[in-house]
């Protein structure tokens, strides 16, 4: 079921198709299978603290959030074959390129997720 997120603190849409990574199946494809991400479109990545974009076709935006949903670190624009880690984190929102600057996220930021 996808979710839609909200930024509460800068009261901007991150999406309203995000969909939900949270097997160890889904995680491991990830976004591998896409050769693009429409905008609204995402995955959220639960639990995770670190991701990759080898084999990935594309760039993307990455949001590192803790347990209560806050923003931890944001990675812009991060190329196929990187690695980003932030080992506070609990979960990972994979967006489209653009979306961080587009919704003037920053790290602490509180996001709020409802079922879609």
């Amino acid at each position: 079921m996808p979710l839609r997120i909200q930024n509460q603190t800068r009261d901007t849409l991150l999406g309203e198709a995000i969909e939900v990574a949270d097997t160890s199946a889904a995680r491991r494809v990830g976004l591998l299978r896409h050769r693009s991400l429409e905008p609204g479109r995402g995955l959220w990545i639960v639990p995770s603290e670190a991701v990759h974009s080898f084999g990935m076709k594309f760039a993307i935006d990455v949001i590192f959030l803790d347990r209560k949903r806050k923003v931890r670190k944001l990675t812009p624009g991060m190329a196929p074959r990187r690695i980003a880690i932030c080992w506070t984190a609990h979960s990972i929102l994979e967006l489209p390129v653009g979306t961080i600057l587009a919704t003037r996220t920053e790290p602490g930021d509180q996001l709020a997720f409802e079922k879609v």
